[in-house]
């Protein structure tokens, strides 16, 4: 059994790519990151009470580890 799966044809793309587990394990799809514009202008309304702070995590690099 193959289980293909193809965020392209997902009817919820973008609303609920937030609670699915391809975007946990992979990531969100590049079309949903903000720019440095956009997060400056999330950072001012979320100082100014007018929306919750954005929570957005950045992927790190996990450490060279050089096998035996």
């Amino acid at each position: 059994m193959t289980t293909l799966i193809d965020c392209d044809t997902c009817v919820v793309r973008g609303l609920a790519c937030h609670d699915c587990v391809v975007t946990v394990l992979l990531g969100p799809p590049p079309e949903l990151s903000f720019d440095d514009d956009e997060r400056r202008a999330l950072d001012v309304l979320a100082g100014s009470g007018l929306v919750p702070p954005l929570r957005l995590v950045t992927p790190l690099t996990g450490p060279d580890v050089a096998s035996a």
